[in-house]
């Protein structure tokens, strides 16, 4: 960087309880965060007051920010709520059910009483047109268009909002799908049509047909929603707006209303980048990310410093602890960080079942009103009232003393709705509920680590979120992991993520055929079509030539599999050397994955995959200044604390930023920040590393 004018990147989360902002100074790599209440009833205003609270707060002018980046919550809640767009969907003859036919994956395989994911489009708004296109990509029936206009005159006299279209095998023969959008977008102008060659060229048809309608029955919302942000940001006099993609990357917001489906894990992918960027800075590769916030935890692997990225998700799904089960939600064929979550935060509601039992989540109680505790006329206790009860928060600290907490009032609904119907004391009864929360947590970090043929125990744990750092010393111990690390800001860890990012946005295209049998000559068109496309985007962008990447992979399979594998493909020309290196690449992501290989088995490619990036410049962060003195000059006092092994003890509570570089504090102890609090048990010990991060570690003295 040259010259004094100083630059700034800023990145807005919103999240189910708060709206976290990340301000980062490139010059001096130093960060500052500001976190307010979200606002669901218009998210566009809260975000916009979250922006002038963090630009106010650390003087920052409008000019003087260079990158402006979102995570975005609309298009998962608008199908998790059922309020997305009146859309219709058009469908070879036949073939308009496909929807409702779905894959026979069921989540509880021996429930016969379980309902399906809701339709997004109902039948009665599904149309069949005469065509057909067959699987080797030539016309079996041409297209009927004379049957259009009654379809297009009924879509109007129905008031539909968006149209998806998506007939047998457009992926290859793509003319009769866009004749279709031709005179749709004609007779209806001001209704998006989203046409399944150009959302997913790709193999499976009831996945392409769920994306597209997911696209539809998201995309008025989305671009309704981020015009209104963009116009009140340009009214700031700030930057282009660029949104967080679920793949780990920013888009500009055009591409984003092209391809609504990239922004369906928005936050949480914006969390992993932020722990991958921070493991890179420590020389950590390999990381184990959870991130606990006031309505969801997340976790996600990140192994030599690489993130797992799949196609294979499901957006919707209603389970407790359901990301990694198929047939619980609606597919869609977008990449998406691999990342497990479960119904289990700050906010999340403790009950009783019929049967007696202590259950915790899925409800929560979100950003209003709130946990009990916030005075905002929440009734119903949750976990955040427990940590608040067992001595883990500080009621005249909480959000570094901006948010006036009332205990009396978390005792009273604890008591009220758990204690007493369980004959437990309040102690007993928040003991019980974060124990129950943390078992939920710990089986997410257990799908992303030992289900995927990890050892956690070779991994360290970064923790963020509001809420992660207090429970995280429980996880680690449960799952035997020996470190975790705190990063600065953790309780808008994930807006960090924002703007430590990459532009990036990706293709696929389906090109079926056995890996022997290919033409390379081929395989180097289909991936040159992919990389010009990709090419025009960040040109668009305004990504200088210089900063412009391409990477290549393909979906392989044996031949006698129903799934795939995703494996890099090497730069350059496309020749035997590159098909055998493919191969051995898939072989040892196998064996890595499944516990095993057959080399001597014929290998299918399916998908061709492209991702264009616009590397941004690096950032070097600063955490900010450690204490100087020693570590009883961080000592704010004493408070007693529970710990399952131990009861209530006498905890020291310190101050994290007076903590000194380098200096131990043996657990049991309770760190104090403005966004977080870290519960460091007895026989753990905490220190600052010398790049101002909070390093936990398991051999404290207590």
């Amino acid at each position: 960087m040259t010259g004094s004018q100083p630059r700034y990147r800023i990145g807005v989360d919103v999240g189910g309880t708060f709206t976290d902002v990340a301000v980062v100074d490139e010059a001096s790599g130093r960060i500052g965060v500001v976190k307010t209440s979200t606002t669901p009833r218009d998210f566009v205003a809260g975000v916009i007051d979250a922006l002038k609270a963090a630009m106010s707060r650390h003087r920052v002018a409008a000019s003087d920010v260079v990158l402006l980046s979102h995570a975005t919550t609309v298009v998962t809640n608008a199908i998790l709520e059922e309020r997305g767009a009146k859309t219709a969907l058009i469908a070879t003859r036949g073939f308009r059910d496909v929807l409702e036919l779905r894959r026979s994956a069921r989540a509880r395989l021996y429930d016969r009483n379980q309902e399906p994911p809701a339709v997004l489009v109902p039948r009665h708004r599904r149309f069949e047109v005469t065509e057909r296109v067959g699987a080797d990509g030539e016309v079996v029936v041409p297209l009927a268009e004379e049957e259009l206009d009654a379809i297009v005159e009924e879509i109007g006299n129905e008031g539909v909002e968006a149209v998806a279209v998506c007939l047998l095998f457009s992926f290859l023969h793509d003319d009769h799908e866009r004749r279709v959008g031709a005179r749709l977008r004609a007779a209806l102008p001001g209704v998006p049509v989203f046409l399944s060659c150009d959302v997913l060229p790709e193999l499976k048809e009831f996945e392409r047909t769920s994306t597209t309608a997911v696209c539809a029955y998201v995309g008025p919302l989305l671009v309704s929603y981020l015009e209104r942000l963009e116009r009140a940001t340009r009214a700031l006099k700030l930057p282009p707006l660029h949104v967080m993609g679920s793949s780990g990357g920013v888009l500009d917001v055009a591409e984003s209303v092209k391809m609504p489906v990239m922004a369906v894990e928005s936050g949480p992918a914006a969390g992993v980048i932020a722990a991958a960027f921070i493991g890179g800075q420590i020389d950590e590769p390999n990381l184990i990310s959870f991130d606990m916030g006031g309505t969801t935890a997340k976790a996600s692997l990140i192994a030599d410093g690489r993130i797992e990225v799949t196609s294979e998700y499901e957006v919707g799904a209603d389970a407790n602890v359901a990301r990694w089960m198929h047939g619980v939600g609606h597919p869609v064929k977008a990449p998406v960080i691999d990342l497990a979550e479960v119904s289990a935060g700050g906010g999340s509601i403790a009950w009783i079942d019929p049967g007696g039992g202590l259950r915790v989540g899925p409800r929560s109680a979100g950003a209003e009103p709130g946990p009990v505790c916030y005075g905002r006329g929440g009734r119903d206790p949750t976990v955040t009232d427990c940590d608040l009860i067992l001595g883990y928060l500080d009621p005249d600290y909480f959000l570094g003393g901006e948010l006036a907490i009332d205990t009396a009032a978390a005792e009273a609904a604890l008591r009220e709705k758990i204690a007493e119907p369980l004959g437990l004391s309040v102690l007993e009864a928040a003991a019980g509920v974060v124990e129950v929360v943390d078992h939920n947590m710990a089986e997410a970090l257990r799908i992303v680590s030992v289900e995927r043929g990890h050892d956690p125990r070779e991994f360290a744990l970064v923790a963020f979120g509001g809420a992660g750092p207090a429970h995280a010393a429980s996880l680690a111990r449960e799952l035997g992991i020996p470190k975790i690390i705190v990063p600065p800001i953790p309780g808008g860890f994930s807006a960090l993520g924002l703007v430590a990012t990459d532009l990036r946005r990706d293709y696929v295209r389906t090109f079926h055929g056995r890996l022997d049998r290919v033409s390379p000559d081929e395989i180097s068109e289909a991936l040159s079509t992919m990389e010009a496309a990709g090419r025009a985007v960040l040109a668009a962008a305004g990504v200088p030539e210089a900063r412009r990447r391409l990477r290549r992979a393909a979906d392989v399979r044996y031949t006698r599999q129903a799934y795939e594998l995703t494996v890099p493909i090497e730069d350059g020309t496309i020749g035997a050397a590159h098909l055998a290196k493919l191969a051995e690449a898939f072989h040892a992501r196998h064996r890595a994955t499944y516990g095993h290989d057959s080399p001597g088995e014929p290998l299918q490619i399916v998908n061709l995959r492209v991702g264009a990036i616009g590397v941004l410049e690096g950032l070097d962060l600063k955490a900010g200044d450690a204490g100087n003195g020693a570590v009883d000059d961080a000592r704010r006092g004493t408070r007693p604390v529970y710990f399952k092994d131990t009861g209530a003890v006498a905890c020291d509570i310190l101050d994290r930023d007076r903590l000194p570089s380098r200096g131990d504090a043996p657990g049991p102890a309770v760190i104090e920040a403005a966004d977080t609090t870290i519960v460091v048990p007895p026989g753990w010990r905490a220190r600052i590393d010398p790049r101002g991060v909070l390093v936990v570690e398991e051999g404290g003295d207590g």
